[in-house]
Formats: C-alpha cells, sequence, structure tokens
C-alpha cells in the first residue's frame, strides 16, 4: 500500500534534500522522539578522526576492510598486507578507543570498537573514525549498534550507483547522552560482552591446540615447493592436470598424520544423508524478513549478520521444511569459502543458501563438534584447497566433501575437544545476550525514562 506523507516547504531542512524517501513517517517519527529526550549531535561528544595512512615499502600493516565486520558482534579480521601492496581503500590509521562506523551500504552496521593499542592497524576509507570526547567509548559503540541508528543511517544514504553517507551524517546523527551512571552502566555490560568473546575465542584456540598436539601436528608448517613432479598415472586416477593440485605440501599433512599412527577414514563413513541449500534468486531478497543463510554468514564460530539478505514470510513457508537447518544439523561450506563446518546448536528460523550442504551425521561413529574442527583445522583446510584450487570461484564438489580424509581420535579425546567447542559456543551465547540487553536498556532510557532502564539493568545484567 502507498504511503502518502505532506511536507510543508518551511520544513524541508533547509532544502538540502527533496526526495520523497527523506521524509517517510518512520523517519519524520523517530527524529520527532530523539529531539524530544534531548538527544545532541555525535559531534558534540566526540572527535572525527582522520590519521592519513601512507604506506612504507616492505613494511607491514593489519588491515580492517568493512566486509571483514561481524555485523552482530563488532568482532572484526584483519589482513597482513605489505607497503607496496596496499589497496586504494586502505586509508585510515586506528588506535584504541576508536570508533568505527561503515559508511557505506549495505553493510550500514559495521561498528568497530578497538580495544587495544594495535601498531600499524589501518582500515577501509568506507569507515568514519569517532575517538570519545565527553562520552564513554563502550556507550558510544553501543549506541551506533542500536537499529533505529542503522535506519537514521539508511535515511542519510544519497541515491547514487554506490549508496553511502559522508561522515558529516555521522557526526550529526543524534545521540541520547544519558547520565554519566548510565553511561556507566551500559559500558560495564559492554566490558563483560568484549570479555565474553574473548573467552570465547580462547576456548576455540584451545580446543584447536589440543587437536593439533593429540594428532601431532602442534608445530607442524607444510613447506610448499617452488618445483616438483607427479606421475601421469595420479593425474589420471585424480582427473586433475593442474599443477596446483600436485603441490607436495597438500600430502604432506596426510603423510605426517600416517608416520603418527593417526587413523583416516573419509567423510563419507559418518554421513548418513547429504543435501543442498536452495537459490531462490536475488529478485528474493528482502530487507527483512526470515534470514537467508549465505556462506558469507557462517563461520567456524557460527551465524554471522553480515550483508544478511532475507526472504518473505510466504516464500519462507514453502522452503523451511527443506531448507531449514535444524539443531544439531552439520552445515558446511562449498562454494566461495569451502570447507567452512559448524554443528548448529540452537533451532533457527532461516533457509540456507546453494552454497551450503546440511549433511545429517552418525554421531556415534564421530563426535559431530570434534568432526567440525577437524574440518576447520589445517587438516580440513589443506585438503579443501587441493581440491578446489585454480578456480576463480571455488567449488567443492560433494564427491570431493564425501572423499575428505578425518583423522580419528578416541572417543573420549573427541569429547574433550567438543566440550571446548560447547564451552565456547555458550560464552558467546552469553556475550550476545548482554549485548541485546544493553541495546534494550537504551531504547527503555529513550522511549519511557533512564530510572526504568537502570531498572531494567539490574533486573536481566
Amino acid at each position: 500500500m502507498a504511503v502518502f506523507n505532506v511536507i510543508k516547504l518551511s520544513e524541508l531542512e533547509g532544502a538540502k534534500r527533496l526526495d520523497a524517501e527523506y521524509y517517510k513517517p518512520e523517519y519524520l517519527e523517530l527524529i520527532f522522539r530523539l529531539k524530544k529526550v534531548g538527544c545532541v549531535p555525535v559531534k558534540d561528544v566526540a572527535f572525527p578522526i582522520r590519521r592519513k595512512f601512507k604506506p612504507k615499502k616492505g613494511e607491514y600493516f593489519d588491515y580492517i576492510e568493512i566486509s571483514g565486520v561481524d555485523l552482530t558482534t563488532g568482532e572484526f579480521n584483519t589482513s597482513k598486507i605489505i607497503g607496496e601492496e596496499a589497496p586504494d581503500r586502505a586509508q585510515w590509521v586506528v588506535n584504541k578507543d576508536d570508533i568505527l562506523v561503515s559508511t557505506v551500504r549495505p553493510i550500514r552496521n559495521a561498528i568497530v570498537l578497538i580495544k587495544e593499542e594495535k601498531e600499524n592497524l589501518v582500515c577501509s576509507s568506507g569507515f568514519a573514525i569517532l575517538h570519545p570526547k565527553t562520552i564513554q567509548a563502550n556507550y558510544l559503540f553501543l549506541y551506533f549498534k542500536m537499529p533505529f541508528i542503522a535506519k537514521l543511517l539508511d535515511r542519510y544514504t544519497t541515491a547514487t550507483e554506490y549508496p553511502a553517507i559522508n561522515w558529516n551524517d555521522v557526526l550529526n546523527t543524534p545521540i541520547y547522552v544519558g547520565s554519566n551512571e548510565f553511561q556507566t552502566k551500559i559500558s560495564l555490560i559492554i566490558d563483560k560482552f568484549f570479555a565474553l568473546l574473548k573467552q570465547s575465542r580462547s576456548l576455540y584456540s584451545q580446543a584447536e591446540d589440543l587437536l593439533l598436539e593429540k594428532l601431532g601436528l602442534k608445530d607442524f608448517k607444510p613447506k610448499y615447493e617452488k618445483t616438483y613432479t607427479a606421475k601421469l598415472s595420479n593425474a589420471f586416477s585424480a582427473h586433475r592436470i593442474d599443477a596446483e593440485y600436485f603441490q607436495p605440501a597438500y600430502e604432506e599433512v596426510i603423510e605426517k598424520l600416517r608416520e603418527n599412527n593417526i587413523e583416516l577414514q573419509p567423510l563419507r563413513k559418518f554421513i548418513l544423508s547429504i543435501q543442498k541449500g536452495i537459490e531462490p534468486g536475488s529478485e528474493n531478497y528482502r530487507d527483512e524478513g526470515k534470514p537467508f543463510i549465505r556462506v558469507s554468514n557462517l563461520s567456524k564460530y557460527g551465524f554471522t549478520d553480515r550483508d544478511q539478505k532475507y526472504l518473505s514470510e510466504e516464500l519462507y513457508q514453502q522452503l523451511r521444511e527443506t531448507y531449514e537447518p535444524k539443531q544439531g544439523d552439520f552445515l558446511l561450506t562449498k562454494d566461495a569459502t569451502p570447507g567452512i563446518a559448524y554443528v548448529v546448536k540452537e533451532q533457527i528460523e532461516g533457509i540456507i543458501s546453494s552454497g551450503i550442504l546440511r549433511l545429517q551425521i552418525n554421531d556415534s561413529e564421530v563426535n559431530k563438534e570434534y568432526l567440525a574442527l577437524c574440518i576447520n583445522s589445517i587438516v580440513g583446510k589443506m585438503q579443501v584447497e587441493r581440491d578446489c584450487g585454480g578456480s576463480v570461484i571455488l567449488h567443492w564438489k560433494p564427491e570431493q566433501v564425501k572423499r575428505l580424509q578425518i583423522p580419528l581420535l578416541p572417543l573420549s579425546i573427541q569429547q574433550e575437544i567438543a566440550s571446548l567447542v560447547q564451552q565456547s559456543h555458550e560464552a558467546r551465547k552469553k556475550a550476545k545476550e548482554l549485548l541485546e540487553i544493553a541495546k534494550r536498556a537504551v531504547e527503555i532510557a529513550i522511549e519511557n525514562s533512564e530510572t526504568e532502564a537502570l531498572d531494567y539493568i539490574s533486573k536481566h545484567a
């Protein structure tokens, strides 16, 4: 149904915007509510930071790209890049307590708080950088994670081929500052949130270390050869003639396991059923609805809100019986970034894409969490890299998936390793719950009162 809204010429905010979308009722209602509670522009409480990055030949730096940010938690991956290979978008040097706000669409909610001092940390030009002036860094980070702020930033987007906002849009975003007590309460929750995320990563690393230690691969580093030979008979049996496939480093990890008397079994031995997801077509993508889980939305830690697409309720209902992952399902990516394995921990509402395989695993033969960790480890990565080498867009065929060699340790050790993975997941789950509590507290403070928000915090956090 069409929505009509009449705006007086005198109300056209200096006549800088005349597009109807800018004056949608939901935007105007939100602005009115924020003004009513005394919000101020972000520039009143934070500085814009523009530390221009100048790459030096031979010097390495860690680079944060928007696509590497987890939109739910704000965690980020970095790429280690040498100065002369710096991409044009590597533009800003960032330091501790800087808040990075994405200015590009559709990845609007890529918000990062730099918690630790790190040398040579650089981010993309697609971020606006803020540094607290009269506000706590944790609170400013949380505020930009609020759903209504993402909506406001969408309002400011200019309709170009590459939709984006500018730094002034970020600096003029209205922020509810609140009292020092309220900020401190929120900040303490965010401290716990980050501590739990750190604990989660640490527990997962412990599981990885224990696995490699038990497999005799703790300090193993494959040696990539520049020149090597392969038998013609091997090429015929593998149905491959590309040189990369016969790189000795790929076979080295399997040979090392055999030397350590580790039993190896093909993945097919543990698979009860295998099914790939579906591609409904980009014309069916929506801005809201039920999540359409693509390869980019899956990591070894679980589901991530990275450029999330959605499907309508009607289409979801049509597809859910076949393509919705259930608790305990084993998910494995086969396209784009093949070899990411994850065991579904809780029932979710969503549809998996055709780039993800949904496996039923015989857990009387192998622990599923242990199996996922093996595939995510160097043991799985080397085999996947070998199978998928040489393609522009990587594809891992189901028959190759079934041939994947899995090292088997005694079930008692598998369970010990799996327990660490489960503890990692629980810490991450608690962290996300705390983040939602903090968000809700800010909403309550704006909608009702700070007193009510503080009471909510004391009951839930």
